[in-house]
């Protein structure tokens, strides 16, 4: 398990299978598969943040290592993009791949379906929703204008892209989200999985672009072995 502070925002890695939990504010951007709460619950406590004070989720995407723990914040709302928002109101468990990390779905009330454009205020902070479809038909990156930090889910990682060989993938629109995410002026990028890049975001951002390949072909960059 490891913690990290990036200024005002918290991210916490609990395992190799969960995604990249960040707290902002009284919102948790993505909640892990929900596998390890109390660790989650523990992390939560040091930073004076007690799971049922957690307003707001925002999820970046309907896969399962990012929704998992929604269900443990019983005071939050949640927000996810209107495209993705019916696999969680319908508890699509083939859609959303929780059997394939051994977990349940349940039917999730989102009280929130976000838009491309919309702003979504955490903390001090104000986030622009960036739809970015691809990775799934409502992926989305999150993006501060002040400070160029992208919170990218599992659109763009420090070193590869998302893959787009499950369910709702496309490689033509993410490789679309890519060109459309290069040409912002990007300086931290607070991926989904793995590590925070630093600086030169747009850059990193670029490069993946021109190496970005679909699944199964040889020059395809940083192909995962678990769905993310």
């Amino acid at each position: 398990m490891g913690v990290k502070k990036i200024g005002d925002i918290v991210m916490v890695q609990l395992s190799d299978v969960d995604s990249n939990i960040y707290l902002i504010g009284d919102t948790v951007v993505d909640t892990g598969v929900g596998f390890n709460f109390i660790r989650l619950r523990d992390v939560l406590r040091v930073f004076k943040m007690p799971m049922d004070t957690v307003k707001n989720i925002l999820n970046t995407h309907y896969h399962f290592d990012h929704i998992g723990g929604n269900g443990y914040f019983t005071a939050a709302q949640i927000a996810i993009h209107e495209a993705d928002a019916p696999v969680l109101e319908n508890g699509d468990a083939e859609t959303s791949v929780a059997e394939f990390f051994g977990g349940n779905m349940h039917k999730m009330k989102v009280a929130r379906k976000l838009k491309d454009g919309d702003v979504v205020k955490m903390g001090a902070r104000e986030f622009q929703v960036v739809h970015t479809p691809g990775h799934t038909p409502g992926s989305i990156c999150l993006y501060d204008k002040k400070d160029k930090t992208l919170i990218s889910g599992d659109t763009v990682f420090a070193n590869g892209v998302g893959r787009t060989d499950l369910p709702g993938g496309d490689f033509d629109q993410l490789k679309g989200s890519l060109q459309r995410l290069s040409k912002m002026d990007v300086q931290k990028i607070l991926p989904g999985h793995g590590s925070v890049v630093e600086k030169d975001g747009t850059k990193v951002i670029g490069n993946l672009l021109k190496a970005a390949k679909p699944l199964g072909e040889d020059e395809e960059i940083d192909a995962f072995d678990n769905p993310v």
